[in-house]
């Protein structure tokens, strides 16, 4: 593992937000949903392509709050500009467990 120093830690917008649409990524290669959420005021809402589909559905995500990293490059994935890294963590079977808040925090909110 790599050591980082602080100034490093900083560049990461690690940012709270909450899930206003979800869908079914039909095009995708791998399983996938397609996920906008709005990361507040000074973001605003951004879409991404999310490998969760071994445990959430789109009604599931929608209304949830999640983490997301919003200063990553935009990056085509098919049809799809993905604005945001959606967060998680693999499960013993491999499967991505969203990193969440465990209350509610203000949509946008930084990484503290």
């Amino acid at each position: 593992m790599e050591t980082i120093d602080w100034n490093d830690f900083e560049k990461v917008e690690l940012r709270v937000g909450t899930v206003t649409r979800a869908e079914v990524f039909a095009e995708a290669k791998i399983p996938a949903h397609k996920v906008w959420v709005d990361f507040g005021e000074d973001v605003g809402e951004l879409k991404t392509s999310a490998r969760v589909t071994d445990l959430y559905t789109p009604e599931e995500l929608v209304g949830r709050q999640v983490v997301g990293v919003v200063n990553f490059p935009v990056k085509q994935i098919g049809p799809i500009r993905s604005e945001f890294l959606l967060t998680g963590f693999p499960d013993e079977n491999g499967h991505i467990v969203l990193a969440v808040p465990d209350k509610r925090a203000p949509n946008g909110s930084k990484l503290a």
